[in-house]
């Protein structure tokens, strides 16, 4: 059923809409039930003229593959949130802490990483998880050298306000 014009593209909106809607609540959490919906139609735009006679189960499966998307891209989140951990306690005193300690400074990093911005969050993913230097990360930004460093320096001091006083110092250290 190629669809070759907004209008035909519309009676499907709105024939599936309500469908898919129902799908992803059952199966997303509130907070992105909005974003999954607008991206599993989106994504049916974008391929229109490759939709089935019956739309329906392939939106239901568009839908399943945007909600996994998102859930990996948590788990990344979260395995970046772990690796800035190592990567502060690298060479410090926190080899000594007994694991109990060692799970409490985790938690601490894991909440003040989700009170962090988006933007402050790809500042720091892109220096830390990826690796990048700061001309690399300032192409990939759409911005100048010196813009990122002064985005990056922020984004330490934001995540650092958010730790307690035992685990701020190392995410400080400037690199350059």
């Amino acid at each position: 059923m190629p669809i070759e014009t907004k209008a035909q593209f519309t009676d499907v909106y709105r024939a599936h809409y309500e469908d898919v809607l129902r799908f992803v609540r059952r199966r997303a959490h509130p907070m992105n039930v909005d974003d999954i919906v607008g991206e599993t139609f989106l994504t049916a735009w974008r391929r229109r003229r490759e939709l089935p006679e019956n739309p329906r189960p392939w939106l239901f499966g568009t839908a399943r593959m945007v909600m996994l998307n998102a859930h990996r891209g948590m788990r990344r989140q979260s395995a970046l949130v772990v690796h800035i951990q190592q990567t502060t306690e690298t060479g410090s005193h926190a080899r000594a802490l007994d694991t109990t300690a060692q799970v409490d400074s985790r938690m601490d990093l894991v909440a003040a990483w989700k009170e962090l911005l988006p933007a402050d969050q790809e500042v720091l993913a892109l220096h830390v998880w990826e690796g990048l230097a700061a001309k690399d990360a300032a192409k990939v930004l759409g911005c100048t050298r010196a813009a990122y460093a002064m985005r990056l320096t922020r984004a330490r001091r934001r995540l650092a306000g958010r730790l307690t006083a035992s685990t701020a110092s190392p995410v400080l250290a400037p690199t350059h």
